[in-house]
């Protein structure tokens, strides 16, 4: 027994010495037990821990050389594809000038300039907004064939005509900032509303959404956004052009005090159409497209005679008295005062502030 106990304890890694119990049985079978058996203490545990990590570390250090590999080249690889990307989206847009839906998509998440306008930079995709919807209606309605002759010569006009709405728009921004002009969801809902009572939308929203689809590639965000941008121009127009806005309520004092309406309307209205006539306009409805909508909504809130406010129709403004009424048409006459081209003050902006441009057109 006592050659088998030396055996065990040398194959054993741990030397271990039996409790009083066996330490008796043993020797009474056997003899005396082996005396320098050690016992099991935490130096011995941790020398055995330490040679048995010392083992796995030639395979732990390759797997984590591995893994800082991966890193690298996953890292290299994605920086590889944001740089790919980026050039491809440079030369698209500013060489290749592309129109296209993904490379649009991109200018509406990174905000790259198509123009400078003075301190202020023109996002590409304004310019690709103006842009797209003239190409859809020219290709959807008016089915122009931009490989033709003719088609080129459009395509290229469009584009500069698109370019110079996107500039102008930003000039009117920033003179819109300096005089706190702003237009609210309110006003544009407002806006909105009177054209749909009106029927100037469609018949139903569901025709409204098509119509837009169908002639201009635009969603009813976009139809917003646009609109937003001509009541946002209208109303600068008007804080500008304070002459016109004079001569209106001039026009309106001397109403208020007897004047003839037809004959104050042969005098001073700015409509060579109606001009000679005294300003009638003879029967007009809901679906005459010539009257414009804030005009045609003060016409239905006024009574047989009455004479309305100055009304800023974005091209001037209107002064219209209501001759007589039969159910749903209006005999209207009107006195009008043309504002000036708004270039007339934007010109003098961008000869202080002159625009730079980043593509040719």
């Amino acid at each position: 027994m006592k050659k088998k106990l030396n055996k065990l304890v040398k194959r054993t890694k741990y030397k271990f010495r039996p409790n009083k119990a066996e330490e008796q049985a043993l020797t009474l079978e056997e003899g005396p037990l082996v005396a320098d058996v050690p016992r099991i203490t935490n130096e011995t545990v941790a020398a055995h821990r330490e040679e048995i990590l010392k083992g796995a570390r030639k395979y732990i250090y390759p797997l984590q050389h591995s893994k800082h590999r991966i890193i690298l080249i996953s890292s290299g690889l994605l920086l590889a594809g944001v740089i790919g990307f980026f050039v491809f989206t440079i030369l698209s847009l500013y060489r290749f000038k592309s129109t296209s839906t993904f490379v649009y998509r991109v200018t509406q998440v990174v905000p790259l300039p198509v123009a400078r306008t003075g301190s202020t930079f023109v996002a590409y995709e304004n310019y690709l907004f103006e842009f797209r919807h003239y190409l859809h209606y020219y290709q959807t309605q008016a089915r122009i064939d931009f490989n033709s002759k003719e088609g080129k010569q459009q395509y290229e006009e469009a584009r500069r005509h698109a370019l110079q709405t996107v500039e102008d728009a930003a000039y009117i921004k920033n003179i819109a900032k300096e005089k706190n002009i702003a237009v609210s969801n309110a006003e544009l809902d407002a806006r909105i509303k009177q054209l749909r009572d009106q029927n100037r939308l469609g018949e139903s929203n569901q025709a409204f959404t098509d119509v837009l689809k169908d002639y201009w590639g635009w969603s009813v965000n976009d139809y917003r956004r646009s609109l937003k941008n001509q009541i946002l121009e209208q109303k600068v127009l008007a804080a500008l052009d304070t002459d016109t806005s004079a001569r209106a309520n001039a026009a309106l004092k001397q109403l208020q005090t007897g004047t003839d309406f037809a004959e104050l309307a042969k005098q001073v209205s700015e409509d060579p159409a109606t001009k000679a006539s005294g300003g009638d306009l003879g029967l007009v409805d809901t679906t005459n497209q010539d009257i414009a909508p804030q005009t045609m909504a003060v016409i239905l809130n006024l009574q047989p005679g009455q004479i309305s406010e100055p009304i800023n129709t974005g091209s001037g403004y209107e002064i219209v008295k209501l001759v007589d009424k039969n159910g749903n048409k209006y005999h209207v006459a009107h006195i009008t005062f043309n504002f000036k081209d708004i270039n007339t003050y934007l010109n003098d902006l961008k000869a202080k502030k002159p625009v730079k441009q980043y593509i040719k057109v």
